[in-house]
């Protein structure tokens, strides 16, 4: 993807400015608005590539502006909010955001984030093959391999993987994870996640106590990295 384009919904003009430099120097195109109601009318005539936008917003709660957007608008969204609560965090991605980044942020990790968010993007479901080092997934045999050999791996535990994956580099909370593989019945049901989550990591991880792949975000879910963000959070 050439020269991205990013809209930037946030009130503070600091915050715009320091984005727009920062992105701009690594090649993407920024596009602005400070208020909730100037990022929607601006992703609807120009529609961006990825969006970065604040909760805080003047005009409306950022959560409803997010809720609105994805009515119609299906390329990423990350929260860049100073809003760090659990709750807020699970809020904003059960309502459709692919990433939470608060402020204040490091420079590096948001970069990475927006170019992994932008990667993924471009389809990975209709990609028969993946390969992360010595894991691989193959979505039309429905196999998956690690150092090259067949794991043997449960209905379940394939769902649970291939869905991560799937969402490469997003948080996925507990909540959708269940509702997801399991059904909704099964919203409560964190701890039935978390021994699946286990049984996973025995299979496909070199060292299950401390995860390449399947990384836990406390109190909201978990994410699968398979790139250069993995790297950071061995």
């Amino acid at each position: 993807m050439n020269n991205p384009t990013i809209l930037i919904i946030d009130d503070e003009n600091q915050i715009r400015k320091l984005l727009e430099i920062t992105l701009t120097a690594n090649g993407f195109k920024v596009n602005e608005a400070a208020t909730g109601k100037d990022g929607i009318i601006s992703a609807a005539t120009h529609p961006p590539d990825m969006i970065l936008l604040d909760l805080g917003l003047p005009d409306e709660d950022g959560q409803n502006i997010l809720k609105k957007l994805r009515e119609w608008y299906k390329a990423p969204i990350m929260i860049l909010s100073v809003k760090n609560n659990e709750d807020d965090i699970v809020k904003a991605l059960d309502n459709g955001a692919n990433d939470y980044l608060s402020k204040p942020f490091r420079t590096g990790e948001l970069l990475a984030r927006i170019r992994s968010a932008l990667r993924l993007a471009q389809n990975i479901e209709n990609i028969p093959l993946v390969e992360y080092g010595n894991l691989s997934i193959d979505f039309n045999a429905r196999i998956v391999k690690k150092n090259q050999e067949v794991l043997k791996l449960t209905s379940t535990e394939y769902q649970l993987l291939t869905l991560m994956a799937q969402n490469e580099s997003r948080v996925l909370t507990h909540q959708f994870i269940l509702k997801t593989v399991w059904g909704p019945s099964y919203l409560e049901q964190s701890q039935y996640l978390r021994v699946f989550v286990g049984q996973l990591r025995k299979k496909i991880e070199d060292n299950p106590n401390q995860p390449r792949f399947i990384i836990t975000e406390s109190g909201v879910g978990y994410r699968f990295v398979g790139g250069e963000i993995g790297k950071n959070n061995l």
